[in-house]
């Protein structure tokens, strides 16, 4: 009979399904690789450029390690992104576009931040949420023309939502998946890079801004975004299933004298600049303000949009002391021995060693730079204040005294500086604790 419990005593009345806290550990199953399935255009690429973990993202295998453990693993892949420069397959981004005469005031409904400031050939980090004020995606929007947005979405049904919506209030638009599946380019020689690939006038592209250009005669996009905390940019090629071996190959034979990698999404770099990865630090029934993303919430938008009315009222409850759930993400700065791969569960968090635990901790990762372990945790509001502290229970391998839970700080978030600094990072610089 299984010992794997069920955590009762940490408060999850908040939600109707509970985060599933078992600590059932990695039982080294393998992945089927079937055709239910899609294997994106660049798939055969990663395999070949020597993946050998992978999980589904968006319904596509999604690499996730290249690097095998003996030769260094993940660390040696954050050594490649923080010194050279490092290539993504993203594909499971999936860009969704909405096209059409209306297609500025459709985004403006369902995003909440303010559509119209946007400008042509530039992009934003946006959030969409339901009628409850609750995430459902938290994409990347390009806008390439008055009438065109692409959102590169995170791992959920994005376009059934929006078709969805707009069966019942009709803008003249279209929606679709469109193929131009995503690469990334992150790294400090990433602009080197871009500019030996489609040329100088990438140097001028700015932060979140677009550009079009050629990789050996195929048309791309070039955005510089990324989720790394680095320097970088991602790369659409128009008609991806046909151009993908050109596109892909191109960029590792330019990318040689940068000593490029293909790397997987660089998880250990991303916690470190404070963003989140969606259905693992926030899903479909975390609000904003409960995830740090409560600057995502306007507040000089006039514009009605999906959750607009449910946003309001949670920032006035968080402003009187009295939010509407009952655990806050913060960051944490973890004793123990250096995590260096995946969790494969949600980590517990107590008050100290002698309580029934109160939290879990959702992206752990050690820090080359900060010399400890870092990671993203749901603790209760109450312990949410910068510097209070709390102990974690990690695997075995990961603790200093078998059996004793390891010291754990609640820390600011970013907790090292970013080359860009984030939507939030760039509000508070300016004495808002929003985003327009």
């Amino acid at each position: 009979m299984s010992n794997v419990n069920f955590q009762q005593s940490i408060d999850q009345s908040d939600r109707l399904v509970p985060v599933n806290l078992r600590q059932s550990g990695d039982p080294g199953i393998q992945l089927l690789i079937s055709n239910r399935v899609r294997k994106s255009p660049y798939w055969h690429l990663s395999v070949e450029a020597g993946c050998w973990k992978a999980t589904v993202y968006n319904r596509m295998y999604h690499p996730r390690a290249y690097v095998k453990p003996e030769d260094g693993g993940a660390m040696e892949e954050y050594r490649a992104l923080v010194n050279d420069v490092t290539l993504w397959n993203v594909a499971v981004e999936r860009p969704i576009r909405v096209k059409g005469p209306e297609a500025e005031a459709f985004c403006n409904y369902v995003c909440t931040r303010d559509v119209t400031r946007v400008p042509t050939m530039m992009g934003r980090y946006v959030v969409l949420c339901d009628e409850q004020g609750r995430v459902l995606n938290d994409p990347v929007m390009l806008r390439l023309a008055d009438d065109e947005f692409w959102f590169t979405i995170s791992d959920s049904d994005l376009a059934y939502w929006f078709r969805g919506v707009n069966h019942g209030m009709g803008f003249d638009v279209e929606i679709d998946e469109i193929d131009v599946c995503p690469l990334q380019i992150q790294g400090p020689k990433s602009e080197d890079l871009l500019a030996d690939l489609v040329g100088e006038a990438v140097r001028d592209v700015p932060y979140y801004g677009l550009m079009l250009g050629r990789i050996e005669g195929v048309e791309v996009l070039i955005s510089q975004t990324g989720f790394s905390g680095e320097k970088g940019y991602e790369v659409y090629a128009f008609n991806s299933s046909l151009h993908a071996e050109t596109v892909w190959n191109t960029i590792r034979e330019v990318g040689e004298k940068y000593r490029l990698m293909v790397i997987a999404p660089a998880h250990h770099r991303r916690i470190a600049a404070g963003i989140l990865s969606y259905g693992q630090d926030l899903d479909h029934e975390t609000n904003p303000f409960q995830c740090y993303l409560g600057h995502m919430v306007p507040k000089a938008k006039q514009a009605d949009y999906i959750g607009k009315a449910a946003l309001e009222r949670t920032r006035e409850l968080v402003n009187a002391g009295q939010p509407p759930f009952s655990h806050q993400l913060v960051g944490l700065k973890l004793g123990g021995k250096p995590i260096e791969d995946y969790a494969p569960d949600f980590w517990l968090v107590g008050a100290d060693a002698g309580s029934e635990p109160c939290g879990w901790i959702t992206s752990p990762w050690y820090s080359p730079e900060l010399g400890t372990n870092i990671a993203m945790a749901y603790v209760p509001v109450a312990s949410a204040e910068i510097g209070t502290e709390l102990v974690a229970w990690l695997p075995d391998e990961f603790l200093d005294i078998p059996g004793q839970p390891v010291a754990a700080t609640v820390s600011q978030m970013p907790f090292r500086e970013s080359v860009h600094q984030s939507s939030r990072e760039r509000a508070k610089a300016a004495g808002r604790d929003y985003a327009y």
